[in-house]
């Protein structure tokens, strides 16, 4: 054997996976036919944050005055806005390059194709091919955006996020096709610079796996922001010249036209499966996704596959927590399963949006009885002296053993507050436990205390 353990992509959960492997002691190599980092660190997670914090900055600029600041006009020069985002993207990728070399894993730059259980072809864009063989494959080649049939992504007026992070100057107008996090990071990302941005999702609230309430609340900021979206409303068709594009969508049966300069489509992923030789090597796939247990072995006991590839959440996080576990495994190393009730979701725009476990409507569907609290953001100390005092945290505990079931959070650093109960909901946290943590003052991280004690019928400060 070539390797003890190959892995294929080198994405957030390829490139965690393929070092913990080698800290394990094995002979680690990788396949990867882009760069180094794979979609989140080049074209998704890292970039758009990029992206996101110029928005934010220039909206800040233009709130000056608030602060006590006079400043002259200021303006957005778009092109360097993208090359920011572009230079923080490079950065990380040398960096995943050097953990490589760090940990002595070797790099194998091409496609790879599965021959048979152990062995796999590596195909450069230019140059040989090669076969290499391993003990272990681990298969992380995540996902790439969904078109809708008739549709597609052309990558110059129907554009993919990859596009969009890219272009060479602002819009005019937008249509965003899709209310999920990508959906709308871009509209605040697009809207706060200067274009015209509509929103177009065929469930009833934008977010839609959100609370309800939280949904409700970012609509609201979304209207005062000036982003108009159609909810309850489905494209039904799409054309396009040279100029523009028109959309035709079906809204409580009637019909309606939008026209813009470019129309990007953020209505999900699907997993890379295609090429892989899956099908010729007898792996089971489902539709879209690799088959896998709670350990991620598909059912050739010594090739694994975690991520993007394997179906939702896809999370980056989650990868890199998936990359982990599996080659634990491989190493015969006992391993906890995740618990999928604990993962964390986040999205970046302003405001911010952070959740974790269940959502009230999903509580009661589940047959708890519930004790709820919630918190304002506009009435803590922290915010009112940042100047962000939008939004509010719901929190939601069993009513019959105090069980933390799950939070919900909008409003500032949303995406770095969750992280604080999703510790407490893995370990099993009470009401108690929460309320016994003393929260330094002043801190945004008070929110999190004052809605448990809300939740217990005890509110200090409302």
């Amino acid at each position: 054997m070539d390797f003890d353990v190959l892995v294929i992509g080198s994405g957030p959960g390829g490139y965690v996976a393929a070092i913990r492997a080698a800290q394990l002691g094995n002979k680690v190599g990788i396949v990867e036919r882009a760069e180094l980092g794979g979609i989140c660190l080049n074209w998704g997670c890292i970039p758009t944050k990029a992206l996101l914090r110029s928005a934010e900055v220039y909206n800040i600029i233009k709130d000056s005055e608030s602060y006590g600041l006079t400043l002259q006009k200021p303006s957005v020069d778009f092109p360097k806005v993208i090359k920011r985002s572009r230079g923080v993207a490079d950065k990380l990728s040398k960096g995943v390059a050097f953990l490589m070399k760090k940990n002595k894993i070797e790099v194998l730059v091409g496609s790879a194709k599965l021959l048979d259980k152990n062995k796999v072809e590596v195909a450069p864009e230019k140059g040989n091919k090669k076969t290499v063989a391993a003990e272990k494959i681990l298969l992380a080649t995540g996902a790439r955006a969904r078109n809708i049939p008739g549709m597609e992504i052309d990558r110059k007026q129907v554009l993919s996020y990859r596009e969009a992070m890219v272009l060479d100057k602002m819009p005019s107008s937008m249509v965003i096709v899709g209310a999920g996090a990508i959906g709308v990071e871009f509209a605040y990302f697009f809207n706060s610079l200067g274009t015209d941005v509509t929103i177009v999702e065929m469930l009833p609230h934008l977010l839609p796996i959100e609370d309800e309430d939280i949904s409700k609340e970012l609509e609201k900021s979304f209207k005062k922001q000036g982003i108009k979206f159609h909810l309850n409303a489905k494209v039904e068709k799409l054309d396009k010249n040279k100029k523009e594009v028109k959309l035709t969508l079906k809204k409580n049966g009637k019909t309606e036209t939008l026209t813009a300069e470019k129309a990007l489509m953020a209505i999900g992923v699907q997993g890379n499966i295609e090429n892989l030789g899956l099908e010729d090597v007898g792996i089971e796939i489902g539709k879209n996704h690799i088959n896998v247990n709670k350990y991620y072995q598909t059912n050739i006991d010594n090739i694994y596959a975690i991520g993007d590839v394997i179906g939702a959440p896809w999370l980056a996080h989650v990868a890199s927590k998936e990359g982990i576990n599996a080659v634990e495994h491989m190493s015969g190393k006992d391993v906890i399963p995740i618990d999928y009730n604990t993962i964390p979701g986040c999205t970046y725009c302003i405001p911010q949006v952070a959740s974790v476990g269940l959502t009230e409507k999903k509580a009661k569907e589940a047959g708890y009885n519930l004790k709820i609290g919630k918190f304002p953001v506009r009435v803590n100390g922290k915010a009112l002296a940042l100047g962000e005092t939008e939004g509010f945290i719901k929190i939601i505990y069993d009513e019959k053993y105090g069980e933390l079931l799950g939070c919900h959070i909008i409003g500032p650093e949303a995406t770095e507050l969750i992280t604080e109960v999703t510790l407490a909901k893995a370990v099993e946290s009470t009401y108690l436990e929460v309320l016994h943590t003393i929260h330094p003052h002043p801190t945004l991280s008070e929110i999190v205390s004052e809605a448990t004690h809300d939740a217990i019928g005890e509110p200090i400060h409302i």
